[in-house]
């Protein structure tokens, strides 16, 4: 019998899980297979980890891991997918956004031959229009940048064939980003659309700080092209700057027009100093990743688990 894996990453959200767990396991009475439930506890300091022992208690197929801190979102995914056993595993976050009675439709494209089931969200008006923006922008920028094809909307809520799922083990990186590397590993894929719901409880862990983190990860992970731009713009500056200093030459030698030229000294100087902040900014950002790779360290570490053959 088909056995299939579900990793919920969750972080302060003890309010809402009582009511996921109910919703979750209404559809899985439906279902014909075998499964276990894999919470990631991503460093809590509310009882998300009492709450989760309590329904642990109530059900048998649920497994718990909690990490030693908050090592984000795309590690406590990573934390799970790991830890899992099924045929192929299903993510998604435990705040109800994600609409459980998707869960039908992923595991019939898997039937049908998928091997990566991707869902693509639709906010309509809920959302505010700020985030609907970048969120678009950085998916356009994305696209250009890397040359793989991700769609705006695509969420961390998927099916992964286990295929797929131990060819993302042997990528040894640490600045994740699974939306992108899921795209690079290839394998057949399909999407399922759906409109994202209510939150159960409280508000989105998702900072500004932490989506902008998540970003420069995307784009310094697939692309050296912001490098490229940052040679190219010395090429540019330093050819107008040559052109300026001849014609400044020629216009003295040649004419009776007598220039400012602090002002002019000045000026060129501010904006080529700002030009190089920037390019000094891009290279700083693929050298602090090449830092962080070559330490070695673990995207993640297990503080406690329960219900694993090992705990």
């Amino acid at each position: 019998m088909t056995f299939i894996s579900f990793v919920v990453p969750v972080f302060n959200e003890e309010k809402v899980l009582p009511a996921f767990y109910e919703e979750l396991e209404e559809v899985l009475s439906h279902e014909d297979f075998n499964s276990e439930i894999i919470f990631v506890d991503d460093g809590s300091k509310d009882e998300t980890w009492s709450t989760l022992e309590k329904l642990q208690s109530q059900d048998a197929r649920i497994k718990l891991l909690s990490l030693s801190r908050n090592f984000g979102h795309q590690a406590a995914l990573l934390a799970g997918m790991e830890k899992a056993i099924g045929d192929c595993i299903i993510t998604m976050d435990g705040d109800l956004e994600h609409p459980l009675d998707l869960i039908p439709q992923l595991i019939e494209k898997w039937k049908q031959g998928a091997e990566v089931v991707n869902t693509r969200r639709h906010n309509g008006g809920k959302l505010p229009y700020t985030k609907k923006i970048t969120s678009a922008l950085f998916y356009k920028v994305f696209r250009f940048l890397s040359g793989l094809k991700l769609e705006p909307g695509m969420a961390d809520y998927r099916l992964l064939d286990r295929r797929v799922v131990d060819a993302l083990q042997n990528i040894q990186e640490k600045a994740l980003f699974l939306r992108g590397m899921l795209q690079w590993v290839g394998f057949d894929q399909a999407v399922v659309h759906y409109e994202v719901g209510l939150r159960g409880a409280g508000k989105s862990k998702y900072s500004l700080k932490k989506m902008i983190q998540l970003a420069l990860n995307g784009i310094t992970a697939f692309s050296t092209i912001p490098l490229r731009i940052a040679t190219l713009l010395g090429f540019v500056f330093s050819t107008l700057s040559f052109s300026y200093l001849a014609y400044a030459g020629l216009s003295w030698i040649f004419t009776d027009y007598t220039a400012e030229p602090w002002k002019a000294v000045i000026g060129s100087l501010l904006f080529l100093g700002g030009v190089q902040l920037i390019c000094l900014g891009i290279i700083g950002e693929y050298l602090g990743r090449v830092f962080l790779e070559v330490k070695g360290r673990p995207a993640y570490i297990i503080k406690l688990n329960r219900g694993f053959n090992n705990d």
